[in-house]
C-alpha cells in the first residue's frame, strides 16, 4: 500500500481491470476509462487527496472520511454516496463486529474507503484481474454489494448450526455453559441485524435512484441482492427467536430442578420438625423428665419416634405429597 492507496483499477469495459499506481491515479482523466480507487481513510495523504485533488463536495469528502457510519444510500447531483457493511472475517475477530466501507460512485469513477480489511473487496479484485469483473461503475457497486451479502451466508449458517447444537444440548439435559452460549448467540444476532436492516433499505434506495448511468440489468441484480439480504435477515430473526425460546426452556428446566430440590428439602424438614420438637422437649436438663429412671425409656421413645415418622409418611402419601 502506498500513500493510503490500497489499490486502484482502470476498468477496460470488458470485465478486466488494470492496476494503477498512485501517480497514475493522480493523473487520471475520464477519457482514459472508468476508475476505481480504494483508500485507507486513516492515512493523511489519502485524506488530503480526497479533500483536495479528488474535487469532491465537502459533504461527500466528510462522509468518506468519517469514523462511524450506518448503511445508507444518498443521491447527490449525478453521483451516489453509499455506506455499506460486511461481516468481519479477519482472524481473531467477531463476525458481528461489522466492517464498514464508504463509496462515492459517479459514471466514470468510484472512490471507496475503509480502515479494516474486507474480504469481499479482495474477491472483487480477483474478479477484475481474471477478466470476470464488472464492466461499469454501476456494475462495480452492485458487484461489491453482492459479494458483501454473499460473504454473510457462512456467518448466518454458523448461527443456525450453533442454535441447533444448543437446542440439542437443552433436550439432552446438559446445562454447563448453556446460558452463556445462548446469551452470546443472541448478542451476535441482535448486533448483526442492527446493521443488516438499514443495509437492505440502502440497497432498495439504490434501485430507485434516477441516474442515467445505472443500467437496468444492474437494478435487476440489485433486487436479487436485496432479496438475498432479506432472506439472511429472516434467518437471523429465526435464530434469535429460537435462541429466546431455548433460553426460556432452559430457565424453565432450571426452575423445575430448583423447585424439585426445594420440595425434597421441605418434606425432610416436615418429617424432622416433630422429631426435633420431641427430642428437644425431653432433652431439657431439668427434673421431672418422664422415664428418666426407667431403663427401657430410650427404647420406648425411639419406637415412638419411628411410629411418628411412619404416620407422617402415610399422611403425606394420602395427600399425594410423596
Amino acid at each position: 500500500m502506498q500513500s493510503g492507496l490500497i489499490h486502484a483499477y482502470l476498468l477496460d469495459g470488458h470485465g478486466r481491470g488494470r492496476r494503477l499506481s498512485w501517480p497514475e491515479v493522480q493523473g487520471w482523466e475520464p477519457g482514459q476509462g472508468r476508475l476505481w480507487v480504494h483508500l485507507d481513510y486513516s492515512d493523511p495523504e489519502a485524506q488530503a487527496w480526497i479533500r483536495g485533488a479528488a474535487q469532491l463536495d465537502t459533504l461527500v469528502a466528510d462522509a468518506l472520511l468519517t469514523e462511524e457510519t450506518r448503511p445508507r444510500s444518498t443521491g447527490i447531483d449525478n453521483g451516489l454516496l453509499i455506506a455499506l457493511r460486511g461481516v468481519n472475517l479477519n482472524p481473531e475477530s467477531q463476525p458481528e463486529d461489522m466492517v464498514s466501507i464508504r463509496l462515492w460512485a459517479e459514471e466514470y469513477r468510484v472512490i471507496s474507503t475503509r480502515k479494516r480489511q474486507l474480504l469481499s473487496v479482495n474477491d472483487l479484485c480477483q474478479q477484475l484481474e481474471s477478466g470476470r469483473g464488472p464492466r461499469s461503475c454501476s456494475a462495480l457497486v452492485v458487484a461489491l454489494a453482492d459479494l458483501l451479502v454473499w460473504r454473510m451466508s457462512d456467518t448466518v449458517d454458523t448461527f443456525e448450526d450453533t442454535i441447533d447444537e444448543l437446542e440439542d444440548r437443552v433436550v439432552a439435559g446438559a446445562s454447563g455453559s448453556l446460558r452463556l452460549d445462548l446469551a452470546m448467540l443472541r448478542k451476535q444476532t441482535i448486533t448483526l441485524r442492527r446493521y443488516l436492516s438499514p443495509q437492505r433499505e440502502a440497497l432498495a434506495r439504490l434501485m430507485v435512484e434516477k441516474l442515467a448511468w445505472i443500467a437496468d440489468e444492474d437494478r435487476l441484480q440489485l433486487r436479487e441482492v436485496s432479496d438475498r439480504l432479506l432472506r439472511h435477515i429472516e434467518d437471523i430473526d429465526a435464530v434469535r427467536e429460537r435462541a429466546a425460546v431455548t433460553q426460556e426452556e432452559l430457565m424453565s428446566r432450571m426452575s423445575e430442578q430448583l423447585n424439585s430440590r426445594m420440595y425434597v428439602l421441605s418434606i425432610i424438614a416436615a418429617i424432622f420438625l416433630p422429631l426435633g420438637f420431641l427430642t428437644g422437649l425431653l432433652g431439657v436438663n431439668v427434673g421431672g423428665i418422664p422415664g428418666s429412671e426407667n431403663p427401657w425409656a430410650f427404647l420406648i421413645f425411639s419406637v415412638l419416634l419411628v411410629i411418628t415418622v411412619v404416620i407422617q409418611l402415610v399422611v403425606f402419601r394420602r395427600k399425594k405429597w410423596l
